[in-house]
């Protein structure tokens, strides 16, 4: 399975602790009803739940005027996963990241709001 696929599983799954918390069953429960996950999916969505609130103080650190609250969750899941392959996924360039946050933002939230995304993970990167 490819890894855009499976940054898509991982996107679904972390939108979905947004709501519910972090179930352990979660994982499960999608490999049963939707479809099987794969390997990378589920190391994504670990290590996004367990360092959410570090990804979130990347993301606060570049909002300008903004809380995260008011983020819609669709974007938040989509940013915590960028930022996550950024800053701990050694095999994962950067530019791939945001490129495939885009385009997850393209096909599940709206035009501007892969454009708020983009800019937000520009940012990020620039500060290191």
């Amino acid at each position: 399975m490819k890894r855009s696929k499976q940054r898509e599983q991982a996107f679904i799954l972390v939108y979905e602790s947004l709501f519910n918390g972090n179930d352990p069953e979660t994982p499960e429960l999608f490999s049963e009803n939707v479809e099987e996950l794969g390997e990378y999916s589920l190391s994504l969505y670990n290590g996004v739940s367990e360092k959410a609130q570090e990804l979130d103080g990347y993301i606060s650190g570049i909002l300008k005027g903004w809380k995260l609250s008011r983020i819609p969750k669709i974007n938040l899941a989509i940013l915590r996963i960028a930022v996550y392959e950024m800053k701990y996924a050694e095999d994962v360039p950067e530019s791939v990241a945001i490129n495939e946050a885009v385009e997850l933002a393209k096909k599940y939230s709206g035009k501007e709001d892969a454009s708020f995304i983009n800019g937000i993970l520009g940012s990020i990167t620039r500060e290191e």
